[in-house]
């Protein structure tokens, strides 16, 4: 992949995602680390993110679905801003963490409401 590809990964990355968050991911990479935001930046970001059949909003639904069944409390935290940035209204999250109790169970969608209640309550 090329450096354009990071370029674009890393201009959608900021969109869904904000620059806080990005500068933030980026600067506490070290030379062990950053494959990794590299790697990301330009697969995920640019390879799937940049893709043209679905819409940033509905990557943004689909991604908190997935990440809450996999238990990853930071990752969802980050994405539940994403999703906000995207055009998710808080009760449409909300709804996504009922889905989500019935999935995957209720503890999954009881703690994901709990994170995105603390990101949610952190951009009024």
């Amino acid at each position: 992949m090329s450096k354009d590809s990071f370029d674009r990964g890393l201009t959608k990355r900021r969109q869904v995602m904000g620059d806080d968050f990005v500068d933030r991911a980026l600067g506490q990479a070290d030379e062990l680390t950053m494959p990794m935001q590299d790697f990301v930046t330009r697969v995920a970001w640019d390879e799937i993110w940049n893709r043209d059949a679905l819409s940033d909003r509905d990557r943004s639904l689909i991604n908190l679905g997935m990440i809450a069944a996999l238990n990853r409390p930071q990752e969802f935290r980050g994405h539940v801003r994403g999703a906000l940035n995207n055009g998710m209204s808080p009760e449409e999250i909300r709804d996504v963490c009922m889905q989500i109790a019935v999935y995957c169970g209720f503890p999954a969608g009881l703690d994901s409401l709990r994170h995105a209640m603390e990101v949610i309550n952190d951009n009024p």
